[in-house]
């Protein structure tokens, strides 16, 4: 199965909240998201990243068939860290597994490369969740180390782990 990232459409809200409103996404996910998502949600957040400064974030949806299934993003972080840049993505369940997502890491680090002058993009996926560690792996990304107790997920004190991709010298 092969995927694609475009920019976000306002017509993908509905597709987005379908996928946000799965408990077992979320957990997988910083807090903040309301639950469930609803497709006014949705609307706000795509218009959201349709706004924004386009020198440091690269929102995009991931889509198959052109039917957004999840949502992938780069970040450009400030100040003595303005040449690096934070991962994060989501992928509806029913597509879990299937290497869709290691594909739109790919694509999004391909473009940010070949279109900014970031040099790092880094990923802190929370240490229990091998399936992103995983995809991280796949996609190039070096893991450099685990950051102990590093957030609260859930009520619980996890750890988390960060990986970093450089982009080639040439």
């Amino acid at each position: 199965m092969y995927c694609n990232i475009r920019k976000w459409r306002l017509s993908d809200a509905a597709d987005l909240a379908e996928t946000l409103s799965n408990k077992n996404l979320q957990d997988n996910l910083r807090d903040g998201l309301p639950f469930p998502y609803t497709e006014k949600d949705g609307l706000q957040y795509i218009n959201a990243m349709l706004s924004a400064d386009k020198n440091n974030t690269f929102a995009f949806a991931v889509t198959i068939d052109d039917k957004a299934i999840g949502s992938i993003s780069v970040f450009r972080q400030g100040n003595i860290h303005r040449l690096t840049a934070e991962l994060g993505y989501y992928i509806a369940q029913n597509y879990w597994g299937k290497g869709i997502m290691t594909q739109a890491v790919k694509q999004i680090c391909e473009y940010v490369f070949n279109n900014t002058d970031i040099v790092r993009i880094y990923a802190e996926p929370f240490a229990y969740n091998s399936a992103s560690c995983r995809v991280l792996e796949k996609a190039g990304f070096q893991y450099e180390g685990l950051l102990k107790q590093n957030a609260i997920k859930n009520d619980k004190v996890i750890d988390m782990k960060m990986y970093a991709l450089i982009k080639a010298q040439t």
